[in-house]
């Protein structure tokens, strides 16, 4: 492929970057910097869960509607400023669009369905991305306000009323409130309702997605294999053995 030249997303290109023959068991792909300018037969990949198509020339997202499964998301480095597709990704949890040309929170109104989406980039100073948005100071503000479920605006950690952080500290102010209040009829300061659930600061067993769960299904299967492979050897060393032991001795052999 010559330097600049267009790349359309094609089964023979998921099939050698992945090695995967069947689209619908590729879960992470990465198509980073190859001059991607169509994603094609991307949708195909149903059961994508993780995806990076950073540093291309990408400008429509048509195919990413049909990617349900999807929970992160990285388009940093491309051209887009529409972004209606990825108002079908339902499972999306982490999106970067630093380095394209969304101008205005307009355009990001087609994701207020993502009840998921916790994390939100539209600025990377590390790699000097930006978008035309980021030119107004109050725009994380405005963000916030948009998205109230997010907790990562930037990468980093949104202190309105997305913050679980924000939250607690608002019902911990709320608690000292009724107990510090004036008149007879406040409540002692021992009477005062938690400030957190019952139970919230208490160890939660880890999570194991779908990602997970394939990575220990592929590392079984290679154990397995590699089993059924040392048995074989022991084998075919056992035939040997014994194909060495039934052969004459040839000082026995007189002329």
């Amino acid at each position: 492929m010559e330097e600049g030249e267009a790349v359309r997303v094609t089964a023979q290109l998921l099939k050698a970057q992945t090695g995967e023959f069947d689209l619908e068991s590729i879960l992470l792909l990465r198509l980073r910097g190859l001059g991607i300018t169509d994603l094609g037969c991307l949708g195909a990949c149903a059961n994508l869960e993780w995806l990076d198509l950073s540093g291309n020339a990408i400008s429509h997202l048509g195919p990413l509607a049909s990617l349900r499964a999807l929970a992160v998301l990285n388009l940093s480095g491309n051209c887009l400023c529409s972004l209606e597709p990825l108002g079908a990704c339902e499972s999306l949890q982490t999106l970067n669009l630093a380095g394209n040309r969304v101008s205005s929170l307009q355009q990001l109104r087609c994701l207020g369905g993502l009840r998921q989406l916790e994390s939100l980039r539209l600025r990377d100073p590390a790699g000097r991305l930006s978008n035309p948005v980021c030119a107004s100071p109050a725009y994380r503000r405005a963000l916030g306000e948009m998205f109230p479920g997010l907790k990562v605006i930037d990468g980093e950690r949104v202190s309105g009323r997305g913050s679980e952080f924000y939250r607690l500290c608002e019902d911990l102010d709320d608690s000292l409130t009724r107990c510090a209040g004036g008149g007879g009829g406040a409540e002692p300061p021992g009477t005062a309702p938690p400030w957190v659930p019952e139970g919230y600061w208490a160890a939660r067993p880890p999570r194991r997605g779908s990602i997970v769960e394939e990575a220990y299904k592929q590392f079984h299967e290679v154990l397995r294999e590699c089993r059924e492979l040392g048995k074989k050897a022991d084998d075919a060393v056992a035939q040997a053995e014994r194909a060495l032991s039934l052969r004459p001795d040839p000082s026995s052999f007189v002329f």
